[in-house]
């Protein structure tokens, strides 16, 4: 097995020198070890896989799906349908990189047939892709989080508006530098480093979230005078050191489980600001911008989960993100 490690050492390696993120390395780097792991429990070489072996570590994916009731009665799996094709991905991926050095001639993993020089397609993928509204909490359960996070930190309560008004994703919210907020016109610079698509951008914040900052920043020169990550651990273990995407992670999980609301997560913030904001009617280009997503195909899940159609019948005057803020403000004073 000695040469599976050594390509896949130097297919990672080859990720790195090309500017993907550190987290998406490591992703890289599971899924291979995982499917590593997997054909020598065939006594299988990595390299020399064939198709059969691809379609049985797919099979074996999906076993993995253990099928569970949430709460609410829906079924769960342990994967999600995105993880299992995330790993064929990156499966696929290698396999390319084992053709172009002359170490296969074909790669395992089809992308399906051509016709006419173009890939068809409606050729079904290894594994189809389910489409899914993302969860979002109702008016009730919204009121239920805001309360148990009344007893969250000074830090923890920002981190959450912000992640809410500026729709900010996990590793943007938490990769923060002082630097990168302008309180003069309530503006955040989400950096290119920090975001999925490595693209600039610009958000506003509001007023009831700048005075959290402005508490928070106060607060934050009693631990720190430093310049840098604007969100600092204040634990005796890690005293001054910025936080990390697992710490902010555990917080949000705590919040869910203590509303009763397991299905909350830290994307949860970014997918209801963007639904309010279309419920508000905000055009696709706007919201995409605001989101900083590269496809606005992305965006539409959005406007159709905000039921913006019907909302426009019952349109009214004031703004649905604007009164939320405002709840924020009321909870959190």
């Amino acid at each position: 097995m000695q040469v599976n490690s050594e390509h896949i050492d130097k297919w990672l390696a080859l990720q790195s020198d090309l500017g993907r993120a550190a987290n998406t390395v490591a992703a890289y780097s599971y899924a291979l070890r995982d499917y590593q792991k997997f054909c020598s429990a065939l006594n299988t070489c990595v390299n020399t896989a064939s198709r059969e072996h691809v379609a049985q570590y797919v099979r074996n994916l999906l076993d993995r799906c253990v099928v569970k009731m949430d709460s609410d009665g829906s079924r769960q799996g342990v994967f999600a349908n995105a993880t299992v094709r995330q790993r064929i991905t990156v499966v696929r991926l290698f396999y390319d990189y084992l053709v172009e050095e002359g170490l296969r001639t074909t790669n395992p993993v089809g992308r399906g047939s051509r016709l006419g020089g173009r890939y068809r397609r409606d050729v079904r993928a290894v594994v189809p892709i389910q489409h899914k509204m993302p969860w979002i909490p109702n008016e009730e359960e919204w009121q239920k989080l805001l309360s148990e996070a009344c007893a969250m930190s000074l830090r923890n309560r920002l981190m959450l508006a912000l992640a809410y008004d500026a729709g900010l994703r996990r590793e943007e919210l938490c990769l923060l530098h002082t630097e990168d907020i302008d309180p003069s016109f309530r503006l955040l610079h989400i950096r290119a480093e920090t975001t999925k698509g490595n693209r600039d951008r610009i958000v506003p914040y509001s007023a009831c979230t700048g005075q959290l900052l402005r508490d928070y920043l106060v607060f934050r020169r009693q631990l720190t005078n430093a310049r840098g990550a604007l969100f600092i651990s204040e634990s005796s273990r890690n005293f001054g050191i910025p936080i990390t995407i697992w710490t902010w992670s555990k917080v949000i999980r705590a919040l869910g489980n203590a509303a009763c609301l397991p299905k909350f997560s830290t994307h949860t913030l970014r997918h209801l600001c963007l639904t309010d904001l279309a419920r508000s009617g905000w055009e696709l280009h706007e919201i995409a911008t605001f989101a900083g997503h590269r496809n606005t195909s992305t965006t539409l899940i959005y406007i159709h989960l905000s039921g913006r159609e019907l909302a426009a019948k019952l349109a009214s005057a004031s703004s649905i993100h604007g009164s939320r803020m405002e709840a924020i403000k009321g909870a959190f004073q």
